[in-house]
């Protein structure tokens, strides 16, 4: 959506496909970070876009065990708005699409799947898709996937993907928020378990970090042990977990890191999670997207208007957007394996009354706690990234 904005804000002929009628998808990524927010003060539309309701955050804390670290502080941040903010995807998606509708060459399809490829001498020419059940050709001059971590685009590219292992999966769920609760959004480290809680206003959104491919030991162990093990984690919370009716009402989302070895051929190019899917770790994986947007746009606005983008012109993209992506997967693989790994390792996330190992801090995150100023380290590699992006892409 972000790209399509860009793109027809410089004149080019852009069609966005949503396989589904509206935005309504709950628990996606809905932080949304200073690098975006910075974006979104460059294209001039940042005060409306903060009276949509969300909520704000300076600081990311943590509990590990007993211990209460503060992770990031963002407030030094060299931007215009230093937090995160957390809105509902959908808010975000219809937001962009609005200002997208401003200009002519913009168009948007919902209820429209791509289902596969077009290729013709060795080129992508287009995607075959299905509109309100109809089978449709739509032809391109080059086509974008980005369509997720399980993306269509990509299984028909043809092109290799490499996976880089993950440790969890997450479960993610809602609770009511009173206005007696506490304000922080927080992360909770126990032995087995790392659970999440984020401040969305009139509820929380919640999440059970537990160990990779362990579902079946969450759902043998029955819903009256889940909402028990809430209550553990989060003792004012102890008192809603009834909200939860049933498994339907948690979903799992299976963790994957990933990226693709090369994200483009002929009429092709893939970003965001469909080039490079992320971990949840951080949060990043919307605003690495973004960010590859951006650059996607500055790079290929003035040859897409020519009609001449070449296989050059999206090696390129690749070029400027690999090593920010690969920096980030590294980072956040050396915390799945030295902190996330050894906490779901700990213990059985249901086990009996064996003694609780508790955890204890890292180190360099007591380090962080203990001296505000490194604090600033973490938040700029979360909330800025490795190699932020500025909107250079010309209006047309």
């Amino acid at each position: 959506m972000m790209l399509g904005h860009l793109l027809a804000r410089s004149g080019i002929d852009v069609l966005v496909l949503e396989k589904h009628a509206d935005f309504l998808r709950d628990f996606r990524g809905d932080t949304i970070h200073p690098s975006t927010l910075e974006i979104m003060h460059e294209l001039g539309f940042i005060d409306e876009f903060l009276e949509l309701p969300h909520q704000k955050v300076e600081k990311l804390s943590a509990l590990i065990g007993n211990e209460r670290i503060t992770a990031a502080d963002f407030s030094h941040l060299p931007v215009h708005h230093p937090y995160v903010i957390f809105m509902p995807q959908w808010d975000f998606l219809d937001f962009l699409a609005q200002q997208s509708r401003r200009y002519p060459k913009f168009r948007l399809l919902m209820r429209t799947e791509a289902t596969g490829l077009i290729e013709e001498g060795g080129c992508i020419t287009g995607v075959n898709a299905v509109t309100e059940g109809t089978p449709v050709e739509i032809r391109a001059d080059l086509v974008i996937g980005a369509d997720g971590r399980h993306s269509i685009i990509r299984e028909s590219s043809g092109l290799s993907v490499e996976d880089l292992g993950a440790p969890m999966d997450v479960l993610w769920f809602s609770l009511p928020r009173f206005p007696s609760d506490p304000d922080d959004t927080l992360g909770r480290f126990e032995p087995g378990v790392i659970f999440i809680n984020i401040n969305r206003g009139d509820h929380w959104q919640c999440g059970m970090v537990i160990a990779k491919g362990s579902i079946q030991v969450v759902h043998r162990a029955g819903l009256a042990n889940f909402r028990a093990k809430i209550g553990e984690l989060a003792p004012f919370l102890a008192d809603r977990t009834d909200s939860i009716a049933s498994f339907e009402d948690v979903k799992l989302l299976t963790v994957s890191v990933d990226r693709m070895k090369r994200w483009y051929r002929d009429g092709l190019l893939c970003i965001g999670d469909a080039a490079h899917a992320m971990s949840p770790v951080g949060g990043v994986g919307i605003n690495l997207a973004i960010q590859d947007a951006v650059a996607t746009a500055n790079i290929l606005a003035r040859p897409l208007k020519a009609g001449n983008v070449s296989s050059t012109d999206l090696a390129m993209v690749q070029k400027r957007r690999e090593w920010p992506t690969r920096a980030t997967q590294a980072l956040q693989i050396f915390i799945q394996k030295r902190v996330i790994a050894s906490v779901l390792q700990a213990r059985e996330l249901f086990g009996a009354d064996e003694a609780k190992a508790v955890p204890r801090a890292p180190l360099p995150t007591r380090l962080v706690t203990h001296f505000p100023l490194l604090q600033r380290i973490p938040a700029r590699l979360i909330g800025m990234g490795f190699r932020p992006e500025h909107v250079r892409a010309p209006k047309g």
